[in-house]
C-alpha cells in the first residue's frame, strides 16, 4: 500500500506537470503570435492583424489560469526548497511569456499604420530577426518542460545575436529616415517593431535564468552581456 508521502509526491508532481503544460500551450500561442505578427506585417494584411490581437486574450486566460494552479498548490501541497522554487519559477515564467505575447500585439497594432503602397526594404528583413527570437522563445520553454538548466544556459548565448541584428536594422532605418524624410513615420514603426523582437529575445534569456535557479536554487554567474548599441525603450 502507498504511503501518504508517495501519494503527495504523486500529486505535486500531476500539479507540477498541470503548470508546465499550460506554459507549454501559452508559449505555443506566443511563438504563433509573433510568426502571425510578422506575417500581416510583410503582407499589410490588417484581417490577421486584428486577428492576433484578438488571439492575445487567450494567452491572458491561461495565465490567469496558471496564477489559480499555483496559489492551489501553495496552499494544498505547501512545497518546500527546490518544489518551491519550481512552482515561483512557473508563475513567474507565466508572467513573462504573457508580456511576449503582448509584444506580438503591439507588432500587430503597427500594421494598419505602416503605408503599405510604399513600402521600404527593412520590412523584408524583420522577419528574420522575429524567427531569431520566436525561437529562442520556443527553445527555452522546451527546456523548461525538459527540466533542462544546461539548454536554458545556451539560449542566454544567443541574445547577443538578435541584439546585433537589431543594431543593424536601427542603422538601416536611420539612414532611409535621413536619406528620405518621407519614409520618417514608416521607419518610426517599423523602429518599434524591431524593438519589441527584440525585447522578446531580453524575455527569453529572463525566462533561462529562472530554469536555471528553479534547478539550482542560485542565479546564473555573471556573464558579459550586451546591450544593443541603439536602446530606446518603447
Amino acid at each position: 500500500m502507498a504511503s501518504s508521502q508517495e501519494h503527495t509526491v504523486k500529486a505535486f508532481d500531476q500539479d507540477i506537470g498541470q503548470l508546465r503544460g499550460l506554459i507549454s500551450q501559452m508559449g505555443g500561442l506566443a511563438e504563433a503570435a509573433i510568426g502571425n505578427a510578422m506575417l500581416a506585417l510583410q503582407r499589410g494584411d490588417h484581417e490577421l492583424a486584428a486577428q492576433v490581437r484578438a488571439d492575445d486574450r487567450k494567452i491572458d486566460a491561461i495565465q490567469h489560469e496558471v496564477e489559480r494552479a499555483v496559489v492551489r498548490i501553495i496552499a494544498l501541497r505547501a512545497p518546500m526548497a527546490n518544489d518551491l522554487r519550481e512552482v515561483v519559477a512557473a508563475l513567474k515564467i507565466a508572467t513573462v511569456v504573457e508580456r511576449i505575447g503582448d509584444y506580438a500585439k503591439n507588432i500587430a497594432k503597427r500594421v494598419p499604420q505602416i503605408d503599405s503602397e510604399h513600402r521600404i526594404d527593412p520590412i523584408s528583413t524583420l522577419p528574420a530577426m522575429a524567427r531569431m527570437a520566436a525561437d529562442m522563445v520556443r527553445d527555452v520553454l522546451d527546456a523548461f518542460a525538459a527540466r533542462d538548466p544546461d539548454a536554458a544556459i545556451a539560449i542566454c548565448e544567443r541574445d547577443d545575436a538578435l541584439d546585433d541584428f537589431y543594431d543593424s536594422i536601427f542603422r538601416t532605418l536611420v539612414t532611409y529616415m535621413v536619406e528620405n524624410p518621407k519614409t520618417i513615420s514608416q521607419c518610426a514603426h517599423l523602429l518599434f517593431v524591431a524593438k519589441h523582437l527584440e525585447r522578446i529575445g531580453d524575455h527569453a534569456t529572463n525566462v533561462a535564468e529562472m530554469i536555471h535557479f528553479a534547478a539550482h536554487g542560485t542565479p546564473i554567474a555573471d556573464r558579459e552581456r550586451s546591450e544593443p548599441t541603439f536602446s530606446p525603450r518603447s
